[in-house]
């Protein structure tokens, strides 16, 4: 996401990319980084919690007006409600998708 925020930086709109990985998200130079500490799919919170999702919203907002250059970082400081072990585990599916199953498969030499 960062290299297409980048793109549609350069057309003159501002763009914010929320993340799980912000430290990864960081090496490709994006404009505004909003780093959340979610499972992955997840980026604004969970279904239906709609104050956690206007949180993150509004530190997507905020990050627009505080960055004065690329490079800028806001970490939101909000834990995610059901503890993050348990969270992966219910989420992941019990069989890996097509992609996972044959980057696996290529892993182990096979």
């Amino acid at each position: 996401m960062p290299v297409l925020a980048r793109t549609i930086e350069s057309l003159g709109i501002p763009t914010v990319t929320v993340t799980m990985i912000p430290d990864l998200a960081m090496k490709f130079r994006p404009s505004r980084v909003v780093g959340v500490e979610f499972p992955f799919g997840h980026n604004f919170g969970t279904p239906g919690n709609d104050e956690l999702m206007l949180t993150v919203a509004r530190a997507a907002c905020q990050s627009l007006e505080e960055a004065g250059g690329p490079g800028y970082r806001l970490d939101v400081d909000v834990e995610w409600p059901v503890p993050l072990e348990t969270a992966y585990r219910t989420w992941h599916p019990p069989v890996p998708s097509p992609i996972v199953a044959e980057m696996l498969k290529r892993r182990q030499g096979g």
